[in-house]
């Protein structure tokens, strides 16, 4: 089974994919970011290095998706292919950070990856305001994210809400902002109630 979480920059997807894989025993795939070899640089001139930092994440994850088509254990993911290129592709182009020629491009292999694979078994999407996602940047303290512009996560946050409202798999949808998973047991077992209900069709 295929389990992939879904959220903005600071949203706790990693902190909640943890927790899932502690309380279930699932596999983990986590988001390729402290060996990623071009954020830093992305993040320094986003214009020079957004196709390469791009291209680098598609083919992770693409190269994840195939690996867990092919595996009988449950696999949770932190972040999916589909945020790449309805997300984070599109709002460097629209930003300006990305040429018409490089997004083309980006997008013709997208496309072919996903006539190759599905939809996850299920997508969990935590969302979350503009003012928490700081919030949890700031905390984390990585340094390359402390220049992350307010306008680029606005814009991503648009096209996350925009992609989630026409999402056609399973979903279930965190409220980032009300549900503090991380620090308190009963809000967790809110979302692992949700996840049992869709999964198994029963609570635990």
């Amino acid at each position: 089974m295929h389990i992939a979480i879904a959220g903005n920059i600071g949203s706790g997807k990693t902190t909640l994919t943890k927790m899932l894989v502690k309380r279930y025993g699932w596999q983990p795939r986590f988001e390729p970011v402290d060996v990623n070899p071009y954020l830093s640089d992305f993040y320094a001139d986003m214009s020079r290095w957004s196709f390469n930092l791009q291209i680098y994440f598609l083919n992770k994850r693409f190269r994840d998706i195939v690996e867990i088509s092919k595996s009988s254990d449950t696999i949770i993911q932190d972040r999916t292919i589909f945020e790449d290129a309805r997300i984070f592709a599109p709002n460097l182009h629209d930003q300006g950070y990305m040429s018409d020629r490089d997004f083309a491009n980006y997008s013709d292999l997208f496309d072919l990856m996903m006539s190759l694979v599905g939809f996850p078994d299920l997508m969990i999407y935590i969302r979350s305001s503009i003012p928490n996602l700081i919030s949890q940047i700031e905390k984390r303290g990585r340094d390359y994210e402390q220049t992350i512009r307010i306008d680029y996560l606005t814009g991503l946050n648009k096209r996350y809400e925009d992609w989630i409202s026409t999402y056609k798999g399973n979903l279930i949808i965190v409220d980032g902002d009300t549900i503090k998973f991380e620090s308190n047991p009963q809000d967790f077992k809110k979302v692992t109630d949700m996840i049992d209900a869709q999964l198994y069709g029963l609570f635990s």
